[in-house]
């Protein structure tokens, strides 16, 4: 794990940076000092730092405009942020760079019950939007695990999901309408709020682009109804090859559950004595899946989907039979990731995804990497549509395993890459998976992102190094992209 990161900045630049802002916004939305920068210096992959050069927290959209201004006229780079809870280096700062957080803009702006959308702020906090529209009957479906915290602006950076994307989709489906400030300064609004809006589909462009192609005022958001009655079996298997093909059987027969996660036998054990889900401890993997709607159809699906699974090979199962044992199913699935602490000194989460079809062979696949690192892994992950979350178990304090454990994920995603999936399903690529890139894609196909990129940033200030390898990158790492079984660049070493 690295050590806390020093300064890295000539003290001229940061006091030439530091007055540039000081004439655009209060002098309050501008931290210097170590002490209050220290903070900034990773979300939430905290194996790797780095001190900011200047932290800046705008109040609202022209502040935005003008520190974009001012930054791009001292040729300055930018990291924005929201609330530092991302899980793949997006947010970690640039040495000589400005952090740019949405924290303070976190008003909710419109909440309109007849359109079913609300417009916010990007500070505003994921499940703060479903607990302003629930008097009207209505929610925000994408819930990422961190939802009580991580704000709407790094969900849109981020393209988020949650345990409940299987059937109302990641943030892409739910957002509307995105405003955003470029790093010249100019005021752009993608989408809109009606079903449609004239040219270039640019919204879907922008969501998951990873606070590279500009920076988030105010996002639309769509709010869904909440259903009439939801209700969760939880089923138990004596074997993670059978869980894994139970979950393909369920999408099999016809059915999308409004849930549909997986547990393996060490994430289990690690998340009962944390939350007291009444999770089975002895089963080698456990199935929570969710129907939603009206009573009678919830009634049918609940039916149907206990025939597919016991006929799957599950050793029992158990359905909530109230909202609160409903909630406290899926309490042990959103805990899952603290819940590594107590195991554990250290864990790496990793994100990537897969067809469901393969979801039993990547299981053991990841088996056999642990005997081959010598590492434990949990796996939870959303196994409905093939998104998996490994966390990786080790200790910093000793020698080698974070090294390991960098190994061992960047393993897992080659094999997610061979199976037919992709290297990651809504953690984003930030640091941590910016190698990985190099195995997925082709340097025509990299060098098409970064087309896109100077279309919108020529200078490329807004995060960079950041989601797209460089072909120099590749190289290094020695995973040159094959097409056909020719090397594109044949020329170029391979390790």
């Amino acid at each position: 794990m690295n050590a806390p990161a020093q300064p890295s900045f000539a003290p001229a630049r940061q006091r030439e940076v530091v007055d540039a802002l000081r004439r655009v916004v209060p002098a309050h939305c501008v931290l210097f000092d170590e002490e209050d920068t220290r903070p900034y210096e990773c979300d939430g992959l905290a194996a790797y730092r780095q001190l900011p050069m200047v932290v800046v927290l705008p109040e609202n959209e022209a502040q935005v405009i003008a520190i974009m201004k001012a930054c791009h006229a001292l040729q300055v780079q930018i990291v924005p942020r929201g609330a530092g809870t991302g899980l793949s280096g997006g947010a970690m700062p640039i040495a000589d760079g400005v952090v740019v957080s949405t924290a303070k803009f976190n008003q909710i702006l419109k909440m309109d019950k007849y359109s079913r959308t609300a417009v916010v702020q990007p500070g505003v906090r994921n499940l703060a939007i479903s607990e302003a529209a629930a008097p009207h009957g209505l929610y925000y479906a994408p819930d990422p695990s961190s939802q009580i915290a991580c704000s709407i602006g790094g969900n849109v950076a981020e393209n988020s999901g949650g345990v409940h994307c299987l059937k109302y989709g990641l943030t892409v489906h739910n957002v509307l309408r995105v405003r955003m400030v470029t790093i010249e300064g100019d005021v752009v609004e993608l989408g809109s709020g009606a079903l449609d809006a004239p040219g270039l589909d640019l919204l879907a462009v922008f969501i998951g682009s990873e606070g590279m192609l500009g920076v988030v005022t105010e996002v639309t958001v769509k709010l869904v109804p909440k259903p009439q009655a939801a209700r969760v079996i939880m089923a138990s298997f004596d074997d993670v090859v059978k869980g894994g093909n139970a979950v393909a059987n369920v999408i099999a027969a016809g059915i999308i559950p409004a849930g549909l996660e997986m547990m393996d036998k060490t994430s289990s054990r690690m998340v009962e004595p944390f939350v007291k889900a009444g999770y089975d401890i002895d089963a080698e993997a456990i199935l929570l899946c969710e129907s939603d709607g009206t009573v009678e159809e919830v009634e049918e699906e609940i039916g149907r989907m206990t025939d597919v699974l016991n006929a799957s090979g599950a050793t029992a199962i158990a359905c909530s039979q109230s909202e609160a044992e409903r909630l406290r199913f899926w309490s042990g699935r959103k805990n899952a990731f603290p819940a590594a602490g107590r195991i554990s000194p250290d864990y790496y989460c990793m994100d990537g995804t897969i067809p469901r079809k393969k979801l039993a062979q990547v299981l053991l696949g990841i088996a056999e990497m642990e005997k081959k690192y010598g590492l434990r892994c949990a796996n939870v992950f959303h196994a409905g549509d093939g998104n998996l979350h490994p966390l990786i178990l080790f200790d910093a304090n000793i020698a080698d395993e974070f090294h390991r454990a960098e190994l061992f994920g960047a393993e897992i995603l080659e094999l997610c890459v061979e199976v037919g999936g992709t290297i990651t399903g809504e953690h984003g690529v930030g640091i941590e998976k910016i190698n990985s890139m190099c195995v997925q894609f082709s340097p025509a196909e990299r060098e098409a992102f970064f087309k896109l990129k100077r279309a919108f940033d020529p200078a490329f200030l807004l995060n960079p190094d950041k989601a797209i390898p460089t072909l120099h990158r590749c190289a290094e790492y020695g995973k040159m992209h094959v097409q056909r079984g020719q090397l594109r660049f044949p020329d170029l070493p391979r390790f």
